[in-house]
């Protein structure tokens, strides 16, 4: 960002691209997209509330209340008529806006200071001759202790900030973690119930978020 703040974040797992799209903030950066190269993404509203999820089977619009406001399903996937998806753009802030057109066309942009960069995060699934849809790749061990140690050491850092605001020991060991934060542990907690990992590693990723 011209502040100075990271803004997007591309890393490879494997044979996967991920892209974080982080809020213009220093102190307590926020995860306001994850795009993952399997056709699996996620936008955050700037509290921490989904607001649009895709998949390789479709995807779904949400409001700020948390009720659906459009769900669809890729062309390629959907048997006979279908409803075609219109276009869909929103701005995650005043830098960085997504447009998703269709399955394999889910860009993510960012413009700032006259210059511009466009990353496509979309993917093409083909269905098989059965007509079964593959199953989704799911997130590796590394993957899953890195967002462990993100919330917790954005976790350390709230209650830091706690420790300044309110000098007396009593006011900020009461205090709740931010609600973007919880709802981060979680999904991480969701994804972990859903990987194929030891029961080891699984509770030691839970014991790091909830420490």
């Amino acid at each position: 960002y011209p502040s100075g703040n990271l803004a997007i974040i591309i890393t490879q797992q494997r044979d996967q691209l991920i892209c974080i799209v982080q809020e213009d903030e220093l102190r307590t950066t926020k995860i306001r997209g994850l795009f993952q190269s399997d056709g699996r993404s996620t936008c955050y509203y700037p509290n921490g509330d989904e607001w649009i999820n895709t998949n390789i089977q479709g995807g779904q619009y949400l409001d700020q209340a948390g009720n659906r406001v459009r769900r669809w399903m890729w062309h390629n996937l959907s048997p006979g008529p279908h409803v075609p998806l219109s276009p869909i753009f929103i701005s995650l802030n005043r830098y960085v806006g997504v447009r998703i057109l269709a399955q394999d066309k889910i860009f993510i942009s960012f413009l700032a200071m006259g210059r511009q960069a466009k990353f496509n995060m979309g993917t093409k699934v083909q269905v098989s001759a059965a007509g079964q849809v593959p199953p989704p790749a799911q997130l590796g061990e590394d993957e899953l202790l890195l967002l462990a140690f993100r919330v917790r050491i954005l976790q350390l850092f709230d209650r830091m900030r706690g420790c300044l605001t309110f000098p007396s020991t009593e006011q900020w060991n009461k205090m709740q973690p931010p609600m973007y934060l919880m709802t981060q542990a979680m999904k991480i907690l969701e994804l972990c119930m859903a990987a194929d990992i030891s029961e080891e590693l699984r509770s030691s990723i839970k014991a790091i978020v909830n420490a």
